[in-house]
C-alpha cells in the first residue's frame, strides 16, 4: 500500500500516522509495519506530535545544516535538503499488536519534508508473526 503527502514548505513536519495505520490489515494480530518514504530529500522518524517540538526539530535541523555551501548545491541547490534527510532516515518500523500499531502513548509517525513543497509517496508494508 502507498499513498501521498502534499507538503507546503520546505522545512516542515506531517504527522502520518492515521494513515499509516490503515495499511495493517483485518487479521493481521502481531507483526511488523515498516513505512519507507520514496525520496531522498524527505525523512519519517517515531516522535511526538506537538507543535513546539515539531518546530524545534525543524530549528534543530536548520540549526544542524546550513542552507548553503555545500558542493551538491552546484547541481540544483538542495544540498541541505539530502543532508538533513540522511540524518533522519527513510523509514521507520513499528510494532503491530492485537491489531493495531504498537506506539507509546506520546509517539506518532511524522514525515519530515526537507526539500518542499512537495507531494511524497510513502509506501507500507506489514508482516505476520
Amino acid at each position: 500500500m502507498a499513498f501521498s503527502v502534499e507538503t507546503e514548505s520546505r522545512l516542515t513536519t506531517v504527522d502520518v500516522t492515521d494513515r499509516i495505520a490503515t495499511a495493517v490489515p483485518d487479521g493481521l494480530e502481531s507483526g511488523t509495519c515498516t513505512a519507507f518514504v520514496e525520496h531522498t530529500t524527505a525523512g519519517l522518524v517515531v516522535q511526538e506530535n506537538e507543535p513546539r517540538l515539531r518546530g524545534d526539530l525543524e530549528s534543530f535541523l536548520r540549526d544542524l545544516v546550513p542552507d548553503g555551501g555545500h558542493a551538491h548545491d552546484e547541481l540544483d541547490g538542495n544540498a541541505d535538503s539530502h543532508l538533513r534527510a540522511a540524518l533522519i532516515g527513510p523509514d521507520v518500523t513499528i510494532p503491530v499488536e492485537d491489531g493495531e500499531l504498537a506506539l507509546g502513548t506520546w509517539q506518532s509517525v511524522l514525515l519530515v519534508e526537507c526539500d518542499g513543497p512537495r507531494t511524497r509517496t510513502v509506501s507500507v508494508t506489514t508482516v505476520g508473526d
